[in-house]
């Protein structure tokens, strides 16, 4: 396990796969589809699960605005007086509550941004879609987000983990004027690059597959079906191994307590709307249309070369998630000179990215020097 586990419940390294659109079916290919898929059949009929408290944010804030599909929040730090362009921390919205960029107290991004001197810390809160949001597409959040930029002020430093990280690289795509820097942190930019099992699973499960659990889901993907799918993927690991682990640990009070704040995160899934879900899959992961200039958001063509700004690319090391190729390989795509491009590969895996104890402390203090610089 790699330094940032180490701060992380024993058994997270199992569950990172739910974070991302292809969730459970990453590990069809040891136990088979058809099981996959009876599996999500049961599920379906079984009913609702019970869920722990829904995790919550670890850093004061307020809620700047309430939209459709998400709450813009803002860290700035009460009764201060807040100058410069403010930073903007795209979560993911993959299937789990973007407070994965303020987890706990000595490992939250949000929190590493403002001790570093970076004031004006905003982030989107994105919501779990209702049957109503089942036909929201890529174009709704990448509008809300535009104005959330417009709320801010016109112009901001845009930092994308994960999946956020498409979504923000798009932004900047469509509006350079308004994005002064972009991180892109374990974001799959070229999904193509690489081989990772993303990328894998992209070129061998069949659109049908996807389109059969929106279809089970009224419309929208179930954050519970993928979650609960790919733990029955693992009854070992998710139904004995990690109750044993905590037998093992009950007397230790630091144990129970990450264990505890993990599982309300983790199981605590987004349902995401069925239209945005499949096109981030057909188009995203399947065609790689946005790394060839061919996705169209809000009415263009965006091509990568439209991005001009200084642009900072954090891979880790031991990524399966998005693969270090996945993120380095945008360098060639952007129209950021190569000399105002920063890539930086990192030990650890994909989450650790953006919550891990020691990614916090050893490598996002010097991206925010690096904004504060640009």
């Amino acid at each position: 396990m790699d330094d940032d586990s180490q701060t992380l419940t024993p058994r997270m390294e199992h569950s990172v796969p739910s974070f991302w659109p292809f969730a459970a079916a990453i590990e069809m290919q040891e136990a088979g589809l058809k099981l996959f898929q009876n599996n999500l059949k049961f599920l379906m009929e079984a009913g609702e699960i019970d869920h722990p408290t829904p995790p919550q944010w670890a850093t004061a804030n307020v809620v700047q605005a309430d939209m459709d599909t998400m709450r813009l929040r803002n860290f700035t730090p009460a009764g201060h007086d807040a100058k410069g362009i403010p930073v903007l921390i795209d979560a993911p919205y993959a299937g789990h509550s973007a407070t994965i960029a303020d987890f706990d107290k000595g490992q939250s991004l949000v929190e590493t941004l403002l001790a570093s001197g970076l004031d004006r810390v905003f982030a989107t809160d994105w919501k779990s879609a209702t049957p109503e949001m089942a036909e929201y597409n890529i174009d709704k959040y990448l509008g809300e987000l535009n104005a959330a930029v417009d709320d801010l002020g016109g112009k901001v430093h845009l930092i994308g983990l994960c999946q956020g990280g498409w979504l923000s690289a798009m932004l900047a795509a469509r509006f350079p004027q308004k994005v002064q820097t972009l991180v892109l942190a374990g974001a799959p930019i070229d999904t193509a690059a690489g081989n990772g099992p993303i990328k894998n699973m992209a070129n061998s499960v069949s659109l049908s597959f996807y389109q059969d659990l929106v279809r089970a889901g009224g419309g929208r993907m179930l954050g519970r079906v993928m979650l609960a799918g790919w733990k029955n993927m693992h009854p070992k690991k998710q139904y004995l191994e990690k109750y044993v682990d905590l037998y093992e640990h009950i007397e230790d009070k630091n144990y129970l307590t990450r264990t505890e704040k993990f599982e309300s995160w983790y199981e605590n899934p987004l349902d995401l709307p069925g239209t945005y879900y499949l096109q981030a899959i057909e188009d995203l992961f399947k065609r790689n249309t946005f790394a060839r200039g061919e996705f169209v958001g809000l009415g263009q063509t965006l091509n990568l070369k439209a991005i001009t700004c200084p642009v900072y690319l954090l891979a880790g090391e031991s990524d399966d998630i998005t693969t270090k190729e996945q993120v380095f390989e945008a360098e060639p795509l952007l129209g950021t000179p190569p000399d105002k491009i920063i890539k930086t590969l990192t030990p650890g895996g994909h989450i650790g990215l953006f919550m891990g104890s020691n990614t916090l402390r050893t490598v996002w203090p010097g991206i925010a020097e690096w904004i504060k610089r640009n």
